[in-house]
């Protein structure tokens, strides 16, 4: 009876799993079979026996699949869809654009808009017609349309070079006379691009337009121009991310509280890695040279923009002129030029170090202006005597300086 009763029970149990398998029900012994696994039944307890290394898929894949797909389903905020396209532009330009491919389709950013990298494609294949077109489907996505007739110029510019380069006159003289001038813009460039047409090689006209000649490096300047027209959500500005970090590292520099200039690199030597620090070590805080020739408090002290010489004015009424040994950084004594009747608090080099500028203190209304090279007072300066002149400054051309204090006057000379 017992005999009989498991026959049945095991009947009765294969006939459900037949049955379940038929019906595309969900069973441990039809997965296995499905999967080409074999089914044995010990001790009543069903093993699936995997023929590819015997290993069965865990119970746990569900909740990992549902677990992948919350995470894709993330939404990036706006800065963290910035960083990716920054990361994507910079490994971009490395040429690892297999690399770029995957990072936009995972994260499901886009690096710039279609018509952009339409746009960048065409510039960067010299097709300018098509490149013009673009420029009309780049209008819309604009916040300043009149823009598009500057980037038409600078399109129509390199164009007419290559043209030129090429030796292709007639062609760029159309292209000067039918599509530059009736733009109506910068007038006075396009004269000077009508001069170019009396160029007799491409050397020369590569020299006197400044232009580094067909190719990649001249249509990628040119780019780096579009692109400043366009807003940063069609497309990028150029080397943005080298941009970010090379302000970064600037910034640690300044906040540095020791940081000798002296050691100062390009971003290409310098680790992103850890903050910008220097020790205490590398900061000059070691006595080298004492001056004693003035007889009283010095006020002020200035380098030459060439580091050569050194002026320090004092109460005293007298400025020191020192010779800068560049190579020991010894101080030399070269002129003492005196006559600063309420001495000297404040000095300015001029651009080309030939002249200096001395200033007094706040009931000084008088300016020195010497000569370096002789020693001899240029001139003395004296608008009224109820000024208060203790700056000055020079204009880059040497030509000219401002002066003024903190009773307001101001002057130009």
């Amino acid at each position: 009876m017992q005999g009989d009763g498991a026959g049945q029970d095991q009947d009765s149990e294969l006939s459900c799993c037949r049955n379940g398998a038929q019906n595309g029900e969900s069973s441990s012994t039809g997965e296995a079979h499905s999967n080409g696994l074999e089914s044995v039944t010990n001790n009543g307890n069903t093993v699936n026996n995997n023929n590819n290394n015997g290993v069965s898929a865990p119970p746990e894949s569900n909740n990992s699949n549902s677990t992948v797909d919350t995470r894709k389903k993330k939404r990036l905020s706006q800065c963290e869809e910035d960083v990716i396209r920054l990361i994507g532009q910079h490994l971009h330009d490395l040429g690892l654009n297999q690399t770029v491919d995957l990072l936009m389709h995972e994260s499901g950013c886009r690096l710039e808009h279609p018509s952009a990298t339409k746009f960048r494609n065409h510039v960067m294949e010299g097709e300018w017609d098509k490149a013009e077109s673009d420029l009309n489907e780049l209008k819309a996505l604009m916040h300043s349309p009149s823009a598009i007739v500057r980037m038409k110029f600078l399109l129509l510019q390199q164009k007419y070079l290559e043209y030129l380069e090429d030796g292709k006159v007639l062609e760029a003289l159309q292209v000067l006379r039918a599509e530059l001038t009736p733009l109506k813009y910068n007038t006075e460039r396009i004269h000077i691009l009508s001069g170019y047409l009396m160029c007799s090689h491409a050397e020369d006209l590569r020299a006197k337009a400044e232009w580094e000649g067909k190719g990649s490096a001249s249509r990628t300047k040119l780019l780096d121009k579009l692109q400043t027209y366009l807003p940063p959500s069609v497309m990028l500005p150029p080397r943005r991310l080298q941009t970010l970090l090379k302000q970064a590292v600037e910034l640690q520099r300044e906040r540095c509280l020791y940081h000798n200039t002296k050691l100062d690199s390009g971003l290409d030597s310098v680790s992103l890695l850890l903050d910008h620090a220097c020790s205490r070590k590398q900061f000059p805080c070691y006595t080298q040279q004492i001056l004693t020739e003035h007889c009283n408090e010095v006020w002020f002290c200035k380098f030459s923009n060439n580091g050569t010489k050194l002026a320090t004015g004092s109460k005293d009424t007298t400025v020191i002129l020192w010779h800068v040994d560049t190579e020991t950084q010894q101080l030399k004594l070269m002129k003492t030029l005196e006559g600063h009747a309420y001495g000297v608090s404040y000095l300015a080099w001029s651009p080309d170090d030939a002249y200096l500028i001395a200033c007094g203190p706040d009931d000084c209304s008088e300016l020195w202006l010497w000569n370096v090279q002789t020693g001899e007072l240029r001139t003395k300066m004296s608008q009224s005597h109820e000024d208060s002149l203790t700056s000055v400054a020079w204009n880059p051309d040497g030509k000219r300086f401002v002066t003024g204090g903190q009773r307001g006057q101001f002057y130009q000379c």
